[in-house]
């Protein structure tokens, strides 16, 4: 059996007395519990890298790849068609165009 003398810190102490008196068991019991709960806490295991594998799902020859373009106009022009409606003049506000 070894004798230390440590400086303990404050919210400790009040943790280790605590657990005194829910346990009832004398202070060293407490410490040495917690010191040996503490240090024998088991190292996490290793994890493996991620790793993603690629699915080859080749091009999808029904999709026309100019089509894209159009399609992001189109769109605009809804959200811009959107705009104009929000500005009606209801709101005392007019869109320009």
């Amino acid at each position: 059996m070894m004798r230390s003398t440590l400086t303990i810190d404050p919210d400790v102490e009040q943790l280790l007395r605590d657990a005194v008196a829910q346990t009832k068991k004398p202070y060293k019991v407490v410490v040495n519990d917690a010191l040996r709960r503490g240090l024998s806490v088991a190292e996490p295991a290793p994890t493996r890298p991620f790793k993603i594998e690629p699915l080859a799902l080749g091009w999808n020859a029904t999709l026309d790849p100019t089509g894209f373009n159009r399609l992001l106009d189109q769109l605009a022009v809804e959200d811009l068609a959107e705009v104009q409606r929000a500005l009606s003049p209801n709101t005392g506000l007019r869109a320009e165009g």
